[in-house]
């Protein structure tokens, strides 16, 4: 075996820069393997999932993205996103990268709904307000559970099959009166039409009577990405239950602010409601009608 000496280098000056020429390609290699891999809708109500090296940062729009101990991440798109939005990633190795996302914007329709009764469009007495800020807190608690599962990765199946008589992002028209934006997807089918679960999960919400909502379950499918679903006629599953997909989770039915049965199906990254049509394949033309 040469001596360092025959290679031509100091036996101390030479050995320090073979380790720095070592000790750079380790680097260049370590860095080489860092990727940023995303798939899913860069559209307004649309969800993305991401994947780095484990100990990545991310940031979206300068906002913290949590990241898995995997390196996955999960992004959501609000109704009203800004068409352009910028992702930054920073490696353990201290190498950043950014990603410049253009968001597509899309065009929402007007849904006008009448026949509600009045005090569920615009409640009044003390004792109706009390209660909806009570739910409302309720359902607010149940969607902080950060859990380390990214069931979300599974894929998502529809829960009912049917016709859809509400869209996510339409502007709604209730009795008359302009209303929030409609931040789910309404589907038409009799009462006590099952409703399964469109992925693994963890039910973290199951109430049966809500000031708007009526019957309610909400399944966390990690990493804070949660669906929800309401109007329910009667409950399955209860909080704390793990369900798989396709599972019996409740019925169809009409209860809360509702003029007819239907299943509201809604769907959350954090604190943005995304739309749940985008999370399946299209619906079949023969449940649609």
């Amino acid at each position: 075996m040469r001596s360092v000496s025959e290679w031509g280098v100091d036996s101390s000056s030479g050995l320090l820069r073979l380790l720095g020429v070592f000790l750079l390609g380790l680097m260049a290699t370590s860095e080489a393997s860092a990727e940023l891999r995303l798939e899913g809708d860069y559209t307004q109500g649309g969800m993305v999932v991401g994947s780095v090296d484990p100990g990545s940062k991310v940031t979206l729009d300068g906002k913290a993205v949590p990241v898995g101990e995997d390196g996955t991440f999960v992004l959501g798109f609000p109704r009203d996103a800004n068409p352009a939005s910028v992702l930054r990633v920073r490696y353990p190795g201290g190498r950043s990268e950014k990603r410049d996302l253009d968001i597509e914007k899309r065009a929402f329709r007007i849904q006008r709904i009448d026949g509600l009764p009045e005090r569920k469009v615009t409640p009044r007495s003390k004792e109706d307000i009390a209660r909806i800020r009570k739910d409302a807190q309720a359902v607010r608690k149940a969607r902080v559970l950060d859990r380390a599962a990214t069931d979300f990765r599974q894929g998502f199946i529809w829960p009912v099959t049917g016709r859809l008589s509400g869209t996510y992002g339409s502007q709604r028209v209730l009795n008359g009166k302009p209303r929030r934006p409609h931040m789910g997807v309404d589907i038409a089918r009799p009462t006590g039409t099952t409703v399964v679960a469109p992925a693994d999960g963890l039910v973290v919400f199951a109430e049966t009577d809500l000031f708007f909502s009526g019957g309610t379950l909400i399944i966390d499918h990690g990493m804070r990405m949660n669906t929800s679903y309401l109007h329910l006629n009667r409950l399955l599953v209860k909080e704390g239950d793990r369900v798989e997909q396709g599972q019996p989770i409740a019925e169809v039915g009409s209860t809360g602010r509702a003029t007819g049965p239907h299943l509201h199906w809604g769907a959350n990254v954090r604190e943005v409601r995304i739309d749940p049509q985008l999370l399946v394949p299209a619906m079949p033309q023969s449940a649609a009608k």
